[in-house]
């Protein structure tokens, strides 16, 4: 798990929508963060870890950074092979582009995940591990 990430998108409405339909099956919304950003997280009451999203360049970050340079990784976890499923079908849905279908991964046992490329280029992944079935309990 992460306490947080960010990335830079170049259109906050349409990032907005594609993170909002991927979410729901995760059990994760979004939060305005002001203007020009909003996060992605559990819930008002459990913030952390979140992922920023916005259209400005934090100062902290490197020179040049901009959308869809130095493309991000970030794997969300799910709580069933269901939910991964539905990030997969609903990310289709709102704009975002097939990177690897739901399914098992090689060498990965009790893995399975689907692999999403946000409307800015951003490799968005969501799995749910069987060998890890403490992590999705209530």
């Amino acid at each position: 798990m992460f306490d947080h990430t960010g990335i830079v998108v170049s259109d906050l409405t349409r990032a907005r929508a594609f993170y909002d339909a991927v979410g729901k099956p995760l059990g994760l919304v979004t939060a305005d963060n002001g203007d020009q950003a909003f996060v992605f997280g559990k819930s008002k009451e459990q913030p952390i870890p979140y992922l920023w999203v916005g259209t400005l360049r934090p100062s902290y970050w490197a020179e040049g950074s901009r959308a869809g340079l130095n493309q991000m990784h970030i794997a969300f976890i799910a709580s069933s092979t269901a939910a991964v499923d539905a990030f997969h079908a609903a990310g289709i849905a709102a704009g975002g582009t097939d990177h690897g279908a739901p399914g098992p991964r090689e060498g990965a046992i009790g893995y399975y995940g689907a692999f999403l490329l946000d409307p800015d280029g951003n490799n968005i992944e969501a799995c749910y591990r069987d060998n890890l079935a403490y992590l999705h309990e209530s």
